[in-house]
């Protein structure tokens, strides 16, 4: 059972930054982060994998940053010239042995 503990979340104006962290309990080759909005469905964001396949959502590109520590089995996503759009409760997500693992969500709120 892969656990995934995420933090960062937070207010924060728009414009702004913030870095969301997920901490792994074992090596997962992909992690992912979805964000899920009021009344909408849960979407991707972005994707890295150990080595370097890293993909993004175009509404993203260019304003976060996906990375990893493979040491400490981290995700990371640095967002930034964050927008009200942005707000969403974000997931990170891992595949292992064909079966999906969520963390438990951080909201992100971006509003003056």
């Amino acid at each position: 059972q892969v656990q995934l503990v995420e933090s960062g979340g937070g207010l924060v104006q728009p414009g702004g930054s913030l870095r969301l962290s997920c901490a792994a309990s074992e090596y997962i080759y992909i992690m992912c982060w979805y964000r899920q909005a009021p009344g909408k469905q849960r979407e991707l964001v972005a994707c890295k994998s150990t080595s370097v396949i890293t993909t993004y959502a175009d509404s993203v590109k260019g304003r976060f940053i996906i990375s990893r520590d493979n040491i400490k089995n981290t995700v990371y996503l640095q967002m930034s010239s964050l927008k009200p759009e942005d707000t969403a409760v974000y997931y990170c997500n891992a595949v292992k042995n064909s079966v999906q693992y969520w963390g438990q969500g951080t909201q992100v709120t971006v509003s003056s």
